[in-house]
C-alpha cells in the first residue's frame, strides 16, 4: 500500500475538476490510499469518493509566509506520504512539494501549458485549436508518477422528491467572478421570465455573496415560479439540489463544474473566454455551449481582462432566444 498526496487549493471550478481525476485513481489503485489537501470549504465535494479517499481541510490563513508552510509540511510528513502530487503549482505548492522532494519522495506537479494559453488568446493570429483539459493535466501528473489512469468517474444523482410532479426544475446561475464571462444580467432576467411563464417550470437562481442574494431575491419577488436559494442552503444541500434539475444554465463558472459532477446537464455561455482552454465541465456536450465566433475571442484564459474593443460583443450580442432554444432542446 502506497499514501498519495493530491494537492488543490483554489479556485473553486478548478477543485471540483480534479474530482473525478481522484475517483479514477482511487477506483483503479484500490490498494492505495489518498489524501486530498484543501481549503476546508470544500470537503463536500469529496464526500461521494470511495472509502480509501480522505480529505484534508486546511485553513490557509493558519500557514502563512514560509515559516507557516514549513510549519504545514512538518504537519503533513507525519502520515508518511510516498506520492506527492501537485494539481496547483503556485508558490506555496512549489514550496511544500520542494519540502517533500529534498527527503526523497516521489514529487510531480501540473503543467498548466501557459504558453499554449498565450497562443489561444493572443490579440493577433491566434492558434485557435483545443487545448488539454484541465482533467488531462491533473491524469498526466498522476502518470508521471508511475500511476497512469483511465477517466471512468461516475455522477451521483440525489433523489427528487416524490411530490415535485411533472415539473421541469430549471437552474440559473448569472454570475462568475470577472465580467468578461458573465452574460448581461437584463437578458437572462428576461429569460427566467420567459420560463417561468410556463407553469410546468421552476426555475431556481443560484449564486454566492450578499450583492447577488440582493439581485436574486429582487427577481423572486418580481418573477412567480423563481426561487433563490443563494444563502438558505448549505453546500451539500446546494449540490444535492444541483443534482436534481433537469439542466443548469451556467457561465464558464464553478456552477458548471458542479453541475457536471452530479450529472445535470448545462447550457454553458462562454464570452472573453472558450472551451478550447480546456475547462469544459465534466461530461457536457460540446453542443450546449453557447458562444460567437469572434476573431477577438477567446481574449483571456479567465475572463478577467477588459474588453479592448469595450463593448463586450461575445456576450452581449448572444440572443436569449439561443439560449432558451438550447434549454427547450434538453428538457424535451
Amino acid at each position: 500500500m502506497a499514501k498519495i498526496l493530491v494537492i488543490r487549493f483554489s479556485a473553486l471550478g478548478d477543485v471540483v475538476m480534479t474530482v473525478p481525476i481522484v475517483y479514477a485513481l482511487a477506483t483503479q489503485y484500490p490498494q492505495h490510499q489518498i489524501t486530498v489537501l484543501s481549503r476546508k470549504r470544500m470537503a463536500v465535494y469529496f464526500n461521494h469518493l470511495p472509502d480509501n479517499v480522505s480529505f484534508k481541510g486546511i485553513d490557509l490563513n493558519s500557514y502563512k509566509g514560509f515559516s507557516g508552510l514549513l510549519r504545514l509540511y512538518k504537519d503533513l510528513r507525519k502520515e508518511n506520504f510516498d506520492y506527492i502530487a501537485d494539481f496547483h503549482d503556485v508558490l506555496r505548492t512549489k514550496v511544500i512539494r520542494f519540502f517533500f522532494w529534498i527527503t526523497g519522495k516521489s514529487v510531480q506537479h501540473i503543467l498548466k501549458g501557459r504558453k499554449e494559453k498565450r497562443d489561444l488568446t493572443r490579440e493577433h493570429d491566434k492558434k485557435k485549436i483545443q487545448l488539454k483539459t484541465s482533467f488531462q493535466r491533473y491524469a498526466d501528473v498522476l502518470e508521471r508518477l508511475g500511476l497512469p489512469i483511465q477517466q471512468n468517474y461516475k455522477s451521483w444523482k440525489h433523489p427528487r422528491p416524490s411530490d415535485s410532479g411533472q415539473e421541469n426544475w430549471i437552474g440559473i446561475a448569472p454570475f462568475a467572478a470577472h465580467t468578461g464571462k458573465v452574460y448581461p444580467l437584463n437578458k437572462m432576467k428576461g429569460i427566467t421570465k420567459v420560463l417561468t411563464s410556463n407553469p410546468k417550470n421552476k426555475v431556481y437562481l443560484f449564486g454566492g455573496g450578499k450583492k447577488e442574494q440582493r439581485i436574486c431575491e429582487e427577481w423572486e419577488k418580481e418573477i412567480p415560479g423563481t426561487i433563490s436559494v443563494i444563502g438558505k442552503l448549505q453546500q451539500e444541500e446546494e449540490l444535492n439540489l444541483i443534482s436534481q434539475l433537469d439542466v443548469m444554465v451556467s457561465m464558464d463558472s464553478a456552477n458548471m463544474h458542479m453541475a457536471s459532477l452530479v450529472g445535470t446537464p448545462v447550457v454553458s455561455i462562454w464570452g472573453a473566454t472558450h472551451p478550447f482552454a480546456g475547462f469544459m465541465g465534466w461530461g457536457q456536450n460540446p453542443d450546449n455551449t453557447i458562444q460567437l465566433d469572434m476573431d477577438c475571442r477567446p481574449c483571456s484564459i479567465f475572463g478577467n481582462k477588459p474588453c479592448k474593443r469595450g463593448d463586450y460583443a461575445c456576450l452581449n450580442d448572444i440572443k436569449p432566444e439561443q439560449v432558451l432554444e438550447h434549454i427547450e432542446t434538453i428538457l424535451k
